[in-house]
């Protein structure tokens, strides 16, 4: 199944390079979740505080069935990165594989709850 994706830029020019990125990415998250609905990128540059440069922001909405909205939202935490730009997008979708392992293994039931853990008498 091909995953519908959605990049949207916000303050800063739209790049095929950066797009490749983003679909790379978001294609290995099919190897984690293959009922995902939606998966829509935002990648900004804020320009607000002038004295630490324009860091970078990349948000990932996704949407698997089963009425899961999952989020992830990451900024630019250093301006040491050769490639900061690269950097947060890459741990924005690190961080929407862990909640997309969490989600899937709560629908499977692998997840322990507190009811399950109580010890016969």
């Amino acid at each position: 199944m091909q995953l519908p994706v959605k990049i949207s830029y916000r303050g800063l020019e739209k790049s095929d390079q950066i797009d490749n990125l983003v679909l790379d990415y978001a294609a290995r998250l099919e190897k984690f979740c293959d009922h995902i609905n939606r998966c829509d990128v935002a990648i900004e540059q804020t320009n607000h505080t002038h004295q630490k440069g324009n860091p970078f922001r990349c948000r990932i909405d996704v949407t698997v069935s089963r009425g899961h909205e999952l989020v992830a939202d990451e900024r630019q935490t250093d301006n040491g990165s050769h490639q900061p730009l690269n950097k947060v997008i890459h741990d924005a979708f690190k961080t929407m594989e862990r909640e997309l392992r969490r989600v899937v293994d709560k629908q499977r039931r692998d997840v322990k709850t507190h009811a399950d853990s109580r010890s016969p008498k």
